[in-house]
This record gives structure tokens, C-alpha cells and sequence, in this order.
């Protein structure tokens, strides 16, 4: 039982899973400033302004670097992880909501009424513009930097 005390008294994981948490309530923020209605479900969907995937590699590497130094090889991983989630969440993700999208509007326009498919439409929101990816990433670093000026432990 010890170690879960210990993953739950370790400050850079709980940060990160901070700043995630504060992204996806920005989202329904900003769902809300955009439509005008409140959209819960954007607290557990993918895409959308900010990104919460990068909030919270961001926040990861920030607060990795913060507590063992910048020129440590777990900041290095760490980096590395989050240039490659933030680069999937704005090129892969983005690329295939884009297909699904497409896809979408090919099954209405063919086959209207003539077809019944048995599964669901695809789902067309999956990934982040390359902005979304740049403000949650500067939104999971100001987190890291801020939990160190709030309660410096680094």
C-alpha cells in the first residue's frame, strides 16, 4: 500500500494530471463562450481549444525538469514523449478526423436514404489544430511554473 501512497504524494504526476484537468474544463469554457449552452461532454472528449494532451506532457516535462534539472536524461525522455504527443494530437489525430469528416459527407451524399449502416457515423473531432497544441502547451508549462511559485518543493 505504500506505493500508491507514494504515486499519490508524487508532485510532477499530480501537476501534470492538474494541468490536464484544468484544459478540459477550459474546454467546456470555451464551448460554452462559443455556442452558448453548457457541453459537458467536452470534459471527456478528444480535440477542442485547449489541448489537454498537451497540457499535460507539457506540465510532465516542465515538472521533470524542474525537479531533477534540465540536463537529466528523465527531462529528455520526458521532452521527447511530449514532442511526440503534441506532433500525433495536431498531425495523425488531426489528419484522421479529417478523413472521418470526409467520409461522413461521402455516406450522406451517396447513399442518403438508400443504405442503413449498422455502425455509427465516424467521429470527426480527434485531434487538435496546431494552435489548440500551442495553448495547451503554454498552459502546461505556466502550471508546472506556477505550482513551483505557489508551493516551491522542486
Amino acid at each position: 500500500m505504500q506505493d500508491i501512497g507514494d504515486i499519490l504524494s508524487n508532485r510532477t504526476l499530480l501537476v501534470a494530471l492538474l494541468a490536464c484537468l484544468i484544459a478540459q474544463v477550459l474546454k467546456v469554457i470555451v464551448e460554452f463562450a462559443r455556442h452558448g449552452k453548457v457541453n459537458l461532454r467536452a470534459l471527456v472528449e478528444t480535440g477542442g481549444m485547449p489541448s489537454a494532451h498537451s497540457a499535460l506532457v507539457t506540465a510532465l516535462a516542465t515538472g521533470v525538469g524542474l525537479s531533477v534539472g534540465w540536463a537529466s536524461n528523465e527531462f529528455a525522455v520526458a521532452l521527447i514523449f511530449a514532442i511526440i504527443v503534441m506532433y500525433d494530437a495536431a498531425g495523425v489525430r488531426q489528419a484522421a478526423g479529417k478523413q472521418a469528416k470526409i467520409l461522413n459527407q461521402i455516406i450522406d451524399e451517396v447513399f442518403r436514404d438508400e443504405y442503413q449502416f449498422n455502425e455509427d457515423r465516424l467521429k470527426e473531432l480527434l485531434g487538435h489544430t496546431p494552435v489548440q497544441v500551442i495553448i495547451g502547451s503554454m498552459l502546461g508549462v505556466a502550471i508546472a511554473w506556477l505550482s513551483t511559485v505557489a508551493a516551491p518543493a522542486y
